[in-house]
């Protein structure tokens, strides 16, 4: 059996990675690469236009004869799954910090690839600037407060009337004074009519049911109802509260710690008072 296996470490442009990846995999029946972010940036592009099987997050291989058999977690680390593939070539990327071990346990020698310069990216990249208004981000992953807004800031408040407007600046006031990360419920994003208004926000703020699961250590939800979906992406945030008009919201039924019955226009203005 032909086994290639190469140390990509780095920095490289997808355009120029591509092609000098799927020409390595050519020719090898297995091949062996470190699953950095370079590599899984390129290498599945690569494999589709050498006409190869890829798979990722391989922890070990085993070879017997002609058939290689790999094992790689799944469910979140809780089965260690056990399989083979009988198409070749078969592009098997690792563990990164198991990479080493498997190449020397399979008596395999990296080679160092280098990026192919028959190709040039035609763009040219002038500067990287933060999603959200003006530059400014409201995704934080490193916050230790994700603040989450849902539908009840569009709808009409204790005078009857809209105030788009007074809401989006009571949560950018909060958010720039707290220096909390932006959340959002999927029924606000997708409103036509709040656009305009909470144009600082946008589907990547969307919590649950992208899949999206925040890590925060604390977390408020303001004007949302507690869907289990949208709950589901709070599993990892260890302290969850929220504020609510409504006592028998899905935030009540045991999904927070704290529920505050009140009007969160009115409690989040007081909030950004106190916190000058």
């Amino acid at each position: 059996m032909t086994i290639k296996a190469y140390a990509i470490d780095g920095n490289g442009t997808f355009a120029q990675d591509v092609p000098a990846f799927a020409e390595a995999v050519k020719g090898a029946e297995l091949v062996l690469v470190p699953g950095n972010s370079r590599v899984k940036r390129s290498m599945p592009a690569a494999a589709l236009r050498a006409g190869a099987e890829i798979d990722t997050n391989v922890v070990d291989i085993v070879l017997d004869g002609e058939k290689a058999t790999v094992q790689r977690w799944a469910y979140r680390q809780r089965i260690l799954t056990t399989f083979s593939r009988a198409a070749r070539p078969w592009v098997i990327v690792t563990d990164p910090s198991l990479f080493a071990e498997i190449c020397a346990k399979l008596g395999v020698t990296p080679e160092s690839l280098a990026p192919s310069t028959s190709q040039s990216s035609r763009t040219t990249v002038n500067g990287v600037v933060a999603a959200g208004n003006g530059g400014a981000s409201t995704i934080r992953p490193d916050a230790k407060l994700l603040f989450v807004a849902g539908a009840g800031w569009t709808k009409k408040q204790a005078d009857g009337a809209l105030h788009l407007d007074d809401a989006a600046a009571t949560i950018t006031g909060f958010l720039g004074k707290s220096g909390a990360s932006l959340g959002s419920s999927k029924s606000l994003v997708d409103m036509p009519e709040a656009a305009d208004a909470f144009s600082f926000m946008s589907h990547m703020n969307q919590v649950g049911q992208t899949g999206s699961t925040p890590r925060h250590a604390k977390g408020l939800a303001t004007c949302c109802h507690g869907e289990e979906p949208h709950v589901v992406g709070w599993r990892f945030i260890n302290e969850r509260r929220a504020v609510n008009l409504d006592a028998n919201c899905g935030w009540a039924q045991g999904k927070a710690d704290v529920l505050y019955v009140a009007d969160a226009s009115e409690v989040m203005k007081k909030v950004n008072e106190l916190l000058g």
